[in-house]
């Protein structure tokens, strides 16, 4: 009996225990474990043996670790519209730090030392080289700053000297290779309110975002004794490199172009000048500069903040008689004038001000035609134009060319300009406003914008977005490229035609003729513009050139602004500039004559 119960309980042990291990929650809590602890283990030897140098450096004094990855800041380049070679406008360069720690300088004799080795290389005067002397004689500072932004050359003079507790920290900077070339275009990359970089104006303020990138980062805790611990948790977030960037701007373009007006502009005697040349065709800005303008790499070198506006897009001014065209381009294209249409000038006209509309100088013309206005810049023939045309449509052609809004271009701090004093009555009939604006006063408009509407007259009527960003380059390779972009069509073909044939009369027979070219056809008008101010209009005026070339195949469309020159008008001022730079253009493009 007892070896039959025996038997019994071996034989109920054995089943029990089939039965527990072939429950399938057991296998399934005994299998999760399995993997758990096998993951661990790897994490452990990933963590400690493979990446035990990456963490390590990242190691903080605190319990809790939070460590910015810094994004690298991406790079923009001009061209040479021919080739499509590039050229750095905005870079990357690594600089130093120059340091002392204090503890390793013993005595003020080692200081003293110490103190001139570095005059020396940096040509300190004798206030200078006392300064650096007490900051290293503190014998307690680990960190005592002596020059920011030192280039690898000096360092490695330092280097030879081997100057007892100096030190050297590199650090990665902004620096733009061109100094002064397109600076209002590039901007430059300063600091915010909290210390950190940050873009401020042009291409850097615009296109802050993409081109600092993300900064990444790594957070995890740390034991008391220093060591990682790895069950913690730790998150990591790898840093997103900012985009490189390729600007529509021609280097040679705005080198030549950009120093030719800063030439005129001293020797006018202006306050400021500007100048934008744009591709008719397509809207792409090849050059747009201001004078006078500055180093970004020195940018808080300036003697006032004003001078890193753009004033091609950022001061919106009285355009004067560059403005007649368009007036005269809207009258043609509703087929109410034609060039040969007649006008009788008096001297004088009711534009319903409350005096008599005069001409430039009083001047009388008698007998014109429509070509003749625009030659002799009449204003008195611009009244009677748009009163042909009537107060809405002048307002709804203006509208339609573009003033009164931004352009859209790809840089911080454009201004819209104003045409609100079309607006101040309603009806159609013709008012001072409408009257004066006719001969570009009493609106604003920026150079881009004027030049923008040029060359609707000059493509054969199309308004074509301008743009100054060719390519955008990511760095894991994708390009974005932006092309030509018609807004709207405003002109007739034939009507443009017509236009651009009468301005090249402007040229040829009327006031602008320092701005001929020989050998080309070349449209252009020109525009000195009295300045509005407190009680009225100021004897001060501003100078505008605008005009575009060769009329059959225009290559480019240029305006040219002098601000309160000391000469009279801008046929000796702008014009000729305008020549100049003309010429090169159509030598740099290599353009056949065609006259």
């Amino acid at each position: 009996m007892r070896k039959t119960r025996a038997t019994s309980r071996d034989s109920l042990g054995f089943k029990a225990n089939k039965k527990e291990s072939g429950d399938p929650r057991l296998r399934f809590v005994l299998g999760f474990f399995f993997v758990v602890s096998t993951i661990i283990i790897a994490r452990l030897i990933i963590l400690m043996i493979f990446q035990h140098s990456f963490y390590s450096a990242l190691a903080a004094g605190s319990r809790e670790v939070y460590k910015n990855l810094f994004s690298t800041r991406g790079q923009v380049y001009v061209q040479d519209s021919r080739t499509g070679e590039e050229y750095p406008l905005a870079m990357n360069r690594d600089y130093f730090i120059v340091y002392a720690d204090t503890r390793e300088i013993k005595s003020d004799e080692e200081a003293e030392n110490v103190a001139g080795k570095l005059a020396e290389v940096f040509n300190y005067d004798d206030e200078k080289k006392f300064e650096v002397y007490l900051k290293i004689n503190k014998r307690n500072d680990p960190y005592e700053p002596i020059e920011n932004k030192v280039d690898e050359s000096m360092v490695d003079k330092l280097r030879e000297l081997d100057l007892l507790g100096i030190a050297f920290s590199r650090q990665p900077l902004r620096f733009y290779p061109e100094e002064n070339l397109a600076a209002h275009v590039i901007g430059f990359l300063g600091k915010d309110s909290e210390g950190n970089n940050i873009g401020h104006y042009g291409i850097e303020g615009y296109w802050q975002k993409e081109l600092a990138g993300k900064g990444g980062f790594f957070e995890g805790a740390k034991s008391v004794g220093g060591g990682r611990i790895p069950l913690a948790g730790w998150n990591f977030e790898a840093a997103e490199d900012g985009v490189d960037m390729l600007l529509t701007i021609d280097r040679t373009l705005q080198f030549k172009a950009c120093e030719r007006l800063s030439e005129a502009r001293e020797g006018y005697g202006a306050t400021s000048a500007s100048l934008v040349i744009i591709e008719p065709a397509t809207g792409k800005i090849r050059a747009i500069c201001g004078s006078p303008d500055f180093d970004p790499n020195q940018y808080n070198k300036v003697g006032s903040v004003n001078i890193y506006n753009n004033d091609s897009i950022f001061t919106p001014y009285e355009p004067g008689s560059i403005f007649k065209p368009i007036a005269m381009a809207a009258a043609l294209n509703e087929n109410l004038i034609t060039p040969d249409t007649y006008f009788y000038d008096s001297g004088k006209v009711d534009g319903g001000c409350t005096k008599l509309i005069e001409n430039a100088g009083s001047r009388i013309y008698k007998d014109q035609t429509m070509t003749g206005v625009l030659e002799n810049s009449i204003n008195t023939g611009m009244v009677q134009v748009v009163n042909i045309l009537g107060k809405e449509k002048f307002k709804q052609y203006v509208e339609d060319f573009g003033f009164g809004i931004k352009t859209g271009i790809e840089l911080d701090s454009e201004a819209s300009g104003t045409i609100d004093s079309l607006s101040q009555n309603k009806g159609d009939k013709v008012d001072c406003y409408t009257a004066t604006a006719s001969f570009g006063q009493g609106l604003t408009v920026t150079p881009l914008q004027m030049i923008s509407a040029f060359g609707v007259i000059a493509n054969g009527g199309k308004l074509m977005k301008p743009y100054i960003v060719e390519e955008i380059r990511y760095p894991g390779g994708k390009i974005d490229r932006f092309y030509p972009k018609e807004i709207r069509r405003i002109l007739e073909t034939r009507s443009a035609m017509l236009l651009s044939g009468m301005l090249v009369n402007v040229i040829d027979r009327g006031q602008a003729s320092s701005a001929r070219v020989d050998g080309y056809y070349i449209a252009g008008k020109t525009g000195t513009a009295q300045i509005s101010g407190i009680g009225g209009y100021s004897e001060e005026t501003n100078h505008s050139f605008i005009g575009f070339g060769p009329v059959d195949d225009p290559k480019f469309a240029m305006i040219i602004k002098f601000e309160k020159p000391r000469r009279q008008y801008s046929s000796a001022t702008a014009a000729p500039v305008f020549g100049q730079i003309a010429k090169f253009i159509l030598e740099y493009y290599q353009v056949p004559p065609g006259r």
